[in-house]
């Protein structure tokens, strides 16, 4: 039985779902593989009543499992919106990285205090690439970095990441190299949604 801080996987996902943001298709997914299934979060996250309520569910999940956070870090663009409504509940501060010469760095005068309990809060894991490049540049600041969370793990729990991590459902989502595409996708043509070209 779930409260309203709670969901069950089925149940986050079927905010996706109600939000058109479970997509069908050939996606070129921002780490260049290629899948059948795309999640559009930003159809989620233009709902704030929606976003509210998964992101509620996230910070109870996550402190349920690291305790008190005092400071949320997400890479832009994707995880800003997340990672700013998780930080509410949380009562934690939130931070962004962004790129700079193609690497995530914390800029705009952001800052981690020594002894600040640090979770890193994703959108949607794939790869874990982007999770563990943001990671990679919290590392630099003082603080201890607790575990990420993100709303949507894909990778059926398998991308690595270096730290423990929470998510609302995590899935077993094919994903292939573009030189080992299945007939059945290959027919289809490919449209690349992603964010991850925009930040210089």
């Amino acid at each position: 039985m779930t409260t309203t801080s709670e969901l069950s996987p089925d149940e986050a996902l079927a905010e996706f779902r109600a939000a058109g943001a479970l997509m069908e298709g050939h996606f070129i997914l921002s780490s260049g593989l290629h899948s059948p299934i795309f999640l559009q979060k930003m159809f989620v996250f233009q709902d704030p009543a929606r976003t509210e309520k998964l992101c509620r569910a996230l910070a109870r999940k996550a402190e349920a499992k690291f305790g008190k956070i005092d400071v949320v870090v997400s890479p832009a663009v994707g995880g800003v919106v997340p990672g700013y409504e998780t930080a509410r509940w949380l009562g934690a501060k939130a931070i962004f990285v962004e790129r700079e010469n193609g690497v995530f760095k914390l800029r705009r005068g952001f800052t981690i205090a020594p002894g600040a309990r640090v979770l890193m809060v994703e959108d949607i894991i794939t790869t874990g690439l982007s999770s563990r490049e943001c990671l990679a540049a919290i590392a630099e600041h003082p603080g201890t970095i607790v575990g990420a969370a993100c709303l949507i793990d894909r990778s059926g729990g398998k991308a690595e990441l270096g730290v423990p991590r929470v998510a609302l459902a995590t899935l077993d989502i094919p994903a292939y190299p573009a030189d080992a595409l299945p007939p059945e996708l290959a027919a289809k043509p490919a449209i690349k949604p992603g964010s991850r070209a925009l930040a210089g």
